[in-house]
């Protein structure tokens, strides 16, 4: 496995991973009408922007000569945390590799940059609900120890989100 940078030619297979991982991940936790509508057109011109702002930081995994995940992590888009706090946007991996390692090297390197860069903090946000990704982030350090949580809706359900941090070190 080769973990590196994103590069602009990297947006399509970012965008698939993006959208397999969500219709796999979140199939019966966000209507089955929202993920069916996903596109990965629309994500590849998304992730098009960010790669080219260069924010998020994004780096991707690959086997072989394919992209099978990816972590993008910045500055905490959240107003109450404290000074020297970024935040995990994603990390998606493809459902066929899954339990392979993969997700943990992903947050092995961008907490590894974040420390190279004197942040103290990270937070992230994953829906109450989504047991295998909180198991997989309590074991890789976070709690959801100050209680932050928000609500939003996708076509017409309520989802429940909860902020996990972790102390970098």
């Amino acid at each position: 496995m080769n973990i590196r940078t994103a590069a602009l030619s990297d947006a399509r297979a970012i965008a698939q991973v993006h959208v397999y991982s969500w219709q796999q991940a979140y199939r019966g936790l966000v209507p089955d009408s929202f993920l069916d509508r996903l596109s990965i057109d629309k994500r590849e011109v998304a992730w098009q922007k960010s790669i080219a702002r260069g924010t998020p930081e994004l780096w991707v995994a690959e086997l072989g000569q394919e992209i099978v995940g990816w972590v993008a992590f910045g500055p905490s888009r959240d107003e109450d945390t404290p000074p020297f706090t970024e935040e995990v946007e994603a990390i998606y991996v493809l459902p066929t590799h899954w339990a392979n390692g993969i997700g943990r090297a992903l947050w092995l390197v961008a907490r590894r940059r974040l420390i190279d860069s004197k942040f103290t903090a990270v937070t992230l946000w994953v829906l109450a609900e989504n047991e295998r990704a909180i198991r997989f982030y309590r074991a890789a350090g976070f709690s959801s120890g100050r209680c932050s949580e928000r609500v939003f809706e996708r076509n017409g359900k309520a989802l429940r989100e909860v902020r996990y941090e972790a102390v970098l070190g």
